[in-house]
């Protein structure tokens, strides 16, 4: 099995702000460091920029340099035109301009990226760095994910891809992308595992102190509280309800201490909240379990009557069907401090 070569991109016109540098440094830390007992050769590992970052022969500490970080520059030996030429190309993240300002994505990289998928490359997304692949076309009609933060705005700007936030990472064979974070490690081990075998990802994982492969989605991390409404009238109810949630509520029970009709209760939570009043009573229920998983050493049987879920069987099913996880599963990803 061969590694092949993986190209980075980071440009000037990109950036990558401080924080993101950790999304910068995941493909550095997996496809960078030779591991010679593994697999020989290992990865080849470029970093991709725009010509911008290339040292000054007389090494002056002062040479431009891609700006990836307060204070930080970093130097390519590759223009974006070497992303052709690579087996896998890694996008790890766009500004967060291109994404909350909708300020456009670079032109050279969308060219590079597209003249790269022609040429036959993998291409891989970080976080943000969907956007990218997002505007070059690439995951129209595919599905993918980023961020949960972000994943609205991805489906609102390009309606064409099919966006799901609940996931680390979705592998469409030759496109693929993550969630943000530490779901980038998550893919990235995926691409050796897919590439070298599990025995080599599970040993890669092992050396860097992770698991191989986590459970669940990042649909664990997303927060399940009701949006803010502006519906004056909603307020009262709702507070009043997620103060009695271990008791049985109906969509009459609500609308009855509302003023209202059912119907009219109906329509009036969905305009507020985006959804209904059976899914909003469960997402408070689930949100009600994990603040016990996390803060209690309730057992499971206790905290699905506290919450409203009633048996531990029934808190188990809503929890793997919303989250992808077992309640003792969440507990254990997010311990108790005391």
């Amino acid at each position: 099995m061969s590694a092949g070569s993986v190209a980075v991109v980071v440009t000037e016109e990109i950036g990558v702000p401080s924080w993101d540098l950790y999304e910068l440094s995941i493909p550095c830390t997996v496809f960078g460091k030779p591991q010679p007992d593994l697999a020989d050769p290992w990865y080849d590992l470029r970093l991709c920029g725009d010509g911008t970052g290339k040292p000054r022969p007389d090494g002056d500490s002062d040479s431009d340099g891609a700006r990836v970080g307060t204070g930080l520059t970093l130097s390519t030996q590759y223009g974006l035109d070497a992303l052709a030429g690579a087996d896998t190309v890694i996008v790890p993240s766009v500004p967060d301009a291109c994404v909350e300002e909708g300020k456009p994505i670079p032109k050279g990289l969308i060219t590079a990226l597209r003249d790269a998928y022609d040429a036959g490359a993998r291409i891989v997304s970080l976080c943000t760095g969907a956007f990218a692949l997002a505007e070059a076309g690439l995951l129209d009609g595919r599905r993918a994910t980023a961020h949960w933060m972000h994943t609205a705005q991805l489906a609102a700007r390009y309606p064409k891809v099919q966006v799901d936030d609940s996931v680390l990472y979705v592998d469409d064979g030759n496109v693929l992308t993550s969630a943000g974070l530490t779901a980038g490690l998550d893919l990235c081990l995926h691409l050796v595992r897919r590439d070298l075998g599990a025995h080599v990802a599970n040993q890669l994982a092992r050396r860097m102190v992770v698991p191989a492969h986590r459970r669940g989605g990042q649909a664990q991390f997303i927060e399940l509280s009701v949006p803010a409404t502006d519906d004056e009238g909603l307020g009262p109810v709702l507070d009043w309800a997620r103060a009695h949630l271990e008791h049985p509520l109906t969509v009459e029970d609500l609308a009855q201490r509302a003023a209202m009709s059912p119907r009219t209760f109906y329509r009036r939570l969905q305009a507020a909240t985006g959804t209904t009043p059976l899914q909003w009573l469960l997402n408070q229920r689930l949100g009600r379990a994990r603040v016990l998983l996390e803060a209690t050493d309730l057992p499971v049987e206790k905290i699905g009557e506290l919450s409203g879920l009633g048996t531990a069987n029934n808190l188990r099913h809503h929890f793997l069907k919303q989250l992808g996880v077992s309640p003792s599963d969440y507990r254990q990803a997010f311990p108790r401090t005391v």
